[in-house]
Order: structure tokens, then C-alpha cells, then sequence
């Protein structure tokens, strides 16, 4: 969308308290209503984004996006009441780096609400899975946004929970399966979008293994050690924090799956100086800061490239719903195609040439 202004940010926030009204006024409602009155709310989101001059809209959304409804704080307590869980040591350690360098994050959040979030969490995974907790690198910076945009703990402890068990699940599992999946869908997709880019970069043996993956074990001594890329943040990891929260808002609305459309769109944006560059790992060690609104034009854009049978391999990638796969693609393609302007989706920085 273009830049708001004052009367057009009143028309969206109008649209979308007409939307939520109709949720909430009505006593009864069936699963076909709750699915289109979701389908409208994404078409908002894509459109014109979240406004966020109301602070309490975005919470909102994101419970209806989720689908969390009832919160259960008995539950909450006790999972908090049992103290540090089998993974705490490492739980503390990536909590200690978690948007450190965001004075915002570190003022309404904090450190110990995220330790106390994700140690519940792993308790949680723990009685749901015979003794074994659940937690990954990575994890930490998949519930900031969380806690940082719900109002209670206790509302993001269900968010966080519902979009790692049900939206995500193959992508936090131990061997980090989902991740690597996920970056060789960057590749591919890549591959097809931008052959020539796609190109430049393997020729200097770069592929998404290499630079959209954790720099832990590749640059130790670039002070990178302690930053998540893209792919396994799902964009979290990239400031500033205002914009992954814009990001954000697509993919709860769309699906994770469309991050990976997301990551190749802010190599796109970086088109011209990868490809004139005799070392472009230099660019890639850590992507400029976070623009949300070219990155989901661009990705919107892209959908129409991508194959069904690719499509399809991304199932695979989360481990999400093939039919939401398939209504991602096609009514975003829809959209394209009755000429809506999506955000800008002539985006200035990105003209591609084949």
C-alpha cells in the first residue's frame, strides 16, 4: 500500500472494526462463516496491513489468526509453577542474546518473561511427549514477536503454542529438519524466479545452506555467532522490530510458508550489488535492514512463478495443511489478477531481467 495518510489510515482502521464487530457480535457462528470472516481479513491485510494507531488491533488479529479463543491461565500457572525445566541452561543462554540490541523489546519484554514462556513451553512438549521437551535454537526469536504484541504472557504463551504445534510443527523439530527443508526451497524457488542471480551465487558456491542459515559454525570471528537468519527465524531476526511485526502479520495471515517467498525477496532487493560483486558473501553475512512493505510485494509477485509440484514440496517444508498451501497460491493470484495494487507491488528497488 502506499504511504497512509491521516484519512485513509481512519478508513482502514474503519474496515477492519467493521470486520471484527461482526466476529464478536455474533453469538453463533459456523466454521464456513469464521472461514470467510478470516478470508476478509487477510484481504485487509494484504492490502492495506495492520494500522497500527490502534494498539490494540494487531493483538487481535493475530488471536483470530491463530484461532485462540480460550485461554486457560490454571494451565499457564502450573506449567510456570514447575520452575526451570531439562532445558533451561540452553533456554537462559539464547534468551540472554534475544533482541538485545532493541532498547523497545528489552523495555516491554525483557528476559525473564521469555525464559519463563519458553521453559513452560518445554514442559509443555514434555507431558505431551513422554518426557521428551521440545525446545531449538531459534525458538527464542519466534516467541519475542509474541510477547512483545500480546498484552499478557499468558495470551502470547497461547499464541506461541498454537503457531509452533499447529501452523509449524516439522519446522522446530531437533534435527532441524523443516529449516533445511525450507532452504532448499530457497534455492530452488530462486532458481526459478531468477536463474541469472541464482547462477552468480553458485558459481561462488553459494547456495541457502550458506548464507540463510545460523553463522555459528562458519564465521566465528564476525561477531555474527549470536544472530538467526531468515529461514529459521522466519525473518524475526532481521531489524528493526516494527517491520518484522509488518512481515509478521502476512505470514499469520498467509502461512510460514510464504517466508520463504519473503527471503528470496530480500535477495532480490540486493540484485544489483550481489551480482556485481566478486564476493557477494560479504553482502549476504547479514541482509539490510528490514523493509516489510517491497518484501511483501515482491513475494506476492512471485507466487504466480512458482509451480504446483513446487507448491507442493513445501507440505512438506512445515508441515502445514496442503489445501492452505493451494489457497495461498491461488487467491493471491487471484488478487494479481483483477488488478488490485497490493502494497505497492511495482516495487522501484526490484526490476528483474532475465
Amino acid at each position: 500500500m502506499s504511504p497512509s495518510t491521516p484519512s485513509s489510515s481512519t478508513k482502514e482502521r474503519k474496515k477492519y472494526n467493521e470486520l471484527l464487530n461482526s466476529v464478536k457480535l455474533t453469538e453463533r457462528i459456523s466454521d464456513i462463516e469464521i472461514e470467510e470472516k478470516l478470508k476478509k481479513l487477510r484481504r485487509l491485510i494484504v492490502l492495506y496491513g495492520i494500522p497500527t494507531s490502534t494498539p490494540n488491533l494487531r493483538p487481535l488479529v493475530w488471536k483470530l489468526l491463530l484461532k485462540v479463543h480460550d485461554l486457560d491461565s490454571h494451565q499457564y500457572l502450573k506449567l510456570v509453577s514447575k520452575g526451570r525445566s531439562s532445558v533451561a541452561d540452553k533456554i537462559r543462554n539464547d534468551a540472554s542474546r534475544t533482541l538485545k540490541s532493541d532498547v523497545e523489546f528489552q523495555r516491554i519484554v525483557g528476559e525473564s518473561k521469555l525464559i519463563r514462556l519458553l521453559d513452560a513451553f518445554a514442559w509443555r512438549t514434555e507431558e505431551k511427549s513422554d518426557g521428551e521437551s521440545l525446545y531449538v535454537q531459534g525458538m527464542n526469536v519466534l516467541a519475542a514477536p509474541f510477547l512483545y504484541v500480546q498484552p499478557t504472557e499468558l495470551e502470547a504463551f497461547n499464541c506461541f503454542s498454537r503457531f509452533i504445534e499447529l501452523t509449524c510443527p516439522l519446522y522446530v523439530l531437533p534435527t532441524l529438519e523443516g529449516v533445511h527443508r525450507g532452504l532448499r526451497l530457497v534455492d530452488k524457488c530462486l532458481q526459478i524466479v531468477d536463474n541469472k542471480l541464482y547462477s552468480h551465487l553458485r558459481r561462488h558456491n553459494l547456495t541457502a545452506e550458506i548464507y540463510a542459515f545460523p553463522c555459528l559454525c562458519r564465521f566465528p570471528l564476525t561477531n555474527t555467532s549470536d544472530k538467526f537468519t531468515a529461514v529459521l527465524t522466519l525473518s524475526a531476526c532481521t531489524p528493526p522490530l516494527d517491520q518484522v511485526l509488518c512481515l509478521w502479520d502476512f505470514l499469520l495471515a498467509f502461512g510460514p510458508h510464504m517466508n520463504v517467498l519473503c527471503v528470496i525477496a530480500q535477495v532480490l532487493l540486493m540484485r544489483d550489488d550481489l551480482l556485481s560483486s566478486s564476493s557477494p558473501m560479504k553482502l549476504l553475512r547479514m541482509f539490510p535492514p528490514l523493509d516489510a512493505q517491497p518484501i511483501i510485494s515482491i513475494a506476492v509477485t512471485l507466487v504466480r512463478d512458482i509451480p504446483e509440484d513446487v507448491s507442493v514440496v513445501a507440505n512438506k517444508y512445515l508441515g502445514i495443511p496442503l489445501t492452505t498451501l493451494r489457497y495461498t497460491m491461488i487467491w493471491l493470484d487471484i488478487v494479481l489478477t483483477h488488478g488490485k495494487t497490493i502494497r505497492n507491488v511495482t516495487c522501484r528497488k526490484y526490476t528483474r531481467t532475465m
